[in-house]
């Protein structure tokens, strides 16, 4: 059975956390790291020592993705 999580209800400018997006993504931290290094995946800052991302931001980027994805330009 396949663990599903998804984007949690709230305000476009509520934050999460890098395991938060890793768990609704169902990708490994290190590869939301890794992405984040090279400029891929979603946007990230950096509040005090922690990396965040907000809801909106990754609602845009999964938006994003599906229109590359669906994009025979891309392909």
């Amino acid at each position: 059975m396949i663990q599903t999580a998804s984007i949690p209800v709230g305000n476009d400018e509520d934050f999460l956390t890098l395991p938060e997006v890793a768990e609704i993504l169902r990708v490994p931290v290190n590869t939301l790291r890794w992405w984040r290094q090279r400029g891929d995946g979603p946007p990230f800052f950096k509040i005090g020592r922690h990396l965040v991302t907000t809801i909106g931001d990754l609602r845009a980027w999964i938006q994003e993705q599906k229109q590359q994805s669906s994009d025979p330009t891309f392909a």
